[in-house]
């Protein structure tokens, strides 16, 4: 594709702008993106999912030893929390421990929760989508029995039984 500004250069940034709740997409040239002032100021030239990671956890937690995360680093590897949080990468699996106190508030921040809600394909997630309901089903249930909502109460118990029967025999 190329860039719709000058139309002689390919387009390497691409993005949707919504202003007013009219969307509008870009796809322009590093040169014609810079002149519109269209490039993340402070970030290099290429913009990578990594340096978007890295500038939203450029925020320094406290630990709860009260020492700041900087002083955090990677058995394994040997990673600081510093150099991930520059680069958005971990250096071995072994970071996810040795950063995770400092994790959590940034899974949540970037998704919203801390454990994968999304989709599940229609195919694979049969007994999956049947748990979510059982689950969804049961906490149902807690609140209308602390409501003192009998009569719902027990049409969710009984759906909770058939949940219950279809996933023991799936």
């Amino acid at each position: 594709m190329m860039c719709q500004e000058c139309g002689q250069r390919p387009a390497t940034l691409h993005f949707t702008k919504i202003v007013n709740g009219d969307k509008t997409e870009f796809h322009l040239c590093e040169r014609c993106a810079r002149e519109k002032g269209e490039l993340i100021p402070g970030m290099s030239n290429t913009f990578s999912i990594h340096n978007l990671l890295s500038g939203l956890m450029n925020f320094d937690v406290p630990t709860h030893t009260g020492h700041p995360a900087q002083a955090l680093r990677c058995n394994v590897c040997g990673l600081t929390y510093t150099q991930f949080s520059k680069t958005g990468r971990f250096g071995c699996p072994a970071c996810y421990e040795a950063f995770d106190a400092h994790l959590e508030p940034l899974f949540r921040r970037l998704h919203g929760a801390t454990a994968h809600t999304g989709k599940v394909p229609a195919r694979a997630g049969g007994v999956m989508r049947l748990a979510r309901e059982l689950e969804r089903l049961k906490a149902e249930l807690k609140q209308a029995v602390a409501r003192e909502e009998f009569e719902r109460a027990a049409q969710l118990r009984d759906r909770i039984r058939q949940l219950e029967a279809q996933i023991d025999h799936a």
